[in-house]
């Protein structure tokens, strides 16, 4: 309701209520930077080579030399194939005639055959991955980036439905369901016996991961007054979300079995069942949907915890009826985000630019495992960036337009990643500089991305605000599925990815412009509340 902080306002703004409030939905968000991220290092790629086998009667020379030598793509260097070996039988021939190859045998002339008994993989830095257990290589290869856009299909699938369930059945009921969805689906996949079981489980985990994050989110935003949401609705949820993410290569160094490393996030989820009898349902929503009486309780309980007197009557009678009839003669669904001009061009906007920047952040934190250094630490570096990035979310917000603070952010980070196509090749440390480069990138789309998530809360009203939310997730892990494959374009050109990411954030931050502006303006509760779309 307009009038819904007017008649809280006795609460204050940050009294034990709302601080616990605040701290225990952020601490729901810690295993969704952990689970989120854990793809990483699950689906990571070993150094590998065709597999000799043991019982093959080979000199040492011939062994060592079984495997030719390949160009890398961005380099000129010749390193072993992964993916081909010199004719298992003329390389037994050799050997048992006593040839040496190089000297009696000219190896390029020796014909070669695939990995036909398998693969070794180099397990310095791991002892088992989904990629070595089921050799997801070469000609399989292709399954890498599908398993990651399958659980970004989960994610496509949780912000199309949890957003509709929580405007229907309520926030707090849909958070906690949907933790235990993504509990207890991990625990499920610890066992998974094959790829394809692995995928499907998977896309389960990703369906429970994004709901219970965007019902918290709202919950937080509906629940807190107005400085206390901008501080949580930027800075808290994402650096609770960054914490559990610099969690993550801080377990996988030390887990460093692909199970293993999903059990011990299995562990974390039942830590929340607490939770329940701590956090309470949002009054905004309980008011739009008539129950008056239960969202008088729990404001009172509010009163009580911050040891305030409340008034005899909080919610006038007039001002809940005019809401609730205003809020239900007409049943409020995905259909009304393009219903009137004025919210259709919101929306559309808003999935454009929600699209733009998933595909940026996702591409650039999944490709740190592919940067030059420790994939450890270029995943901890990766998470570290994202705490000052979310800190400037916060003073973007609170004292910056809202329009603006979105746009410079994403076309700055636009221009960072296509800083990178202008490195000369010759450059010495080119690796360095380049992972240097997409780490700056990497700040400003982590900013946006925080921004935009508050930014549409503000914008859409009480009725369909997660409905709205959830849909702009929904339409942004388009971005996400593909997102895996911008990856995989570095394996034709290592710039080609950077330049494609640069063009479209740049070009979305300049659209992101003729969204209207909601600094200072109280929050909607009616579609007619909202503000009018400047572009």
């Amino acid at each position: 309701m307009n009038d819904y902080e007017d008649a809280t306002a006795f609460l204050g703004e940050w009294g034990r209520f709302q601080q616990q409030v605040f701290f225990l939905l952020c601490l729901s968000i810690v295993p969704n930077g952990f689970m989120g991220m854990s793809i990483v290092f699950v689906a990571d790629t070993p150094p590998h080579r065709c597999l000799i086998p043991a019982n093959v009667n080979l000199t040492a020379a011939w062994r060592n030399s079984s495997i030719p030598l390949e160009e890398e793509s961005h380099s000129d260097a010749l390193v072993p194939s992964k993916c081909a070996r010199y004719k298992l039988e003329d390389v037994l021939s050799f050997s048992d005639r006593g040839l040496l190859p190089g000297v009696d045998v000219n190896l390029s002339n020796v014909p070669t055959e695939s990995c036909l008994d398998g693969w070794e993989y180099d397990q310095s830095m791991y002892i088992s991955t989904i990629i070595s257990e089921w050799d997801l290589v070469c000609d399989d290869r292709w399954k890498n980036p599908l398993t990651s856009s399958l659980y970004f299909c989960g994610v496509l699938t949780g912000s199309f439905v949890s957003g509709q369930f929580s405007d229907r059945y309520g926030r707090k009921i849909v958070l906690f369901v949907t933790m235990a969805v993504q509990t207890v689906f991990t625990f499920i996949q610890v066992f998974s016996p094959s790829w394809t079981m692995f995928c499907a489980v998977f896309f389960v985990v990703g369906f429970g991961l994004i709901s219970n994050y965007v019902a918290a989110f709202v919950l937080g935003t509906e629940i807190l007054g107005p400085r206390v949401r901008t501080v949580f609705s930027t800075a808290g949820v994402t650096l609770f979300f960054g914490a559990g993410y610099m969690l993550l290569p801080l377990f996988a160094y030390f887990i460093r079995d692909w199970r293993m490393l999903l059990l011990g996030q299995t562990l974390a989820g039942f830590l929340y069942v607490p939770l329940w009898w701590y956090i309470p349902e949002s009054p905004r929503w309980l008011l739009s949907q008539g129950r008056v009486e239960e969202a008088e309780a729990i404001v009172r309980d509010a009163a009580k915890m911050n040891k305030i007197e409340p008034p005899p009557v909080i919610f006038s009678p007039l001002q809940v009826r005019s809401t609730v009839t205003m809020a239900h003669v007409n049943a409020h669904n995905i259909c009304d985000l393009l219903h009137s001009r004025n919210i259709r061009w919101i929306s559309v906007t808003l999935w454009l630019v929600w699209n733009t920047v998933t595909i940026a952040y996702f591409a650039l934190s999944l490709n740190t495992a592919n940067l030059h250094g420790n994939a450890y630490f270029n995943c901890f570096l990766s998470a570290v960036v994202e705490m000052p990035a979310y800190a400037l979310s916060w003073v973007l917000f609170r004292w910056c337009s809202r329009r603006l603070s979105l746009s410079s952010t994403l076309f700055m980070g636009g221009l960072f990643l296509l800083f990178i196509q202008l490195i000369p090749a010759s450059m010495s440390n080119l690796l360095t500089k380049i992972a240097l480069i997409s780490m700056m990138g990497k700040f400003a789309v982590t900013t946006a991305f925080s921004i935009v998530y508050a930014y549409t809360a503000e914008l859409y009203p009480t009725v369909v605000r997660n409905t709205a939310v959830g849909t702009c997730s929904m339409a942004s892990r388009i971005g996400s599925i593909i997102a895996p494959y911008f990856i995989y374009l570095r394996s034709y050109s290592i710039s080609l990815p950077y330049i494609l990411m640069g063009s479209i954030t740049a070009l979305s931050g300049l659209l992101s412009l003729l969204l209207p502006e909601s600094y200072g303006m109280p929050l909607p509760d009616t579609i007619s509340h909202m503000q009018n779309f400047p572009g």
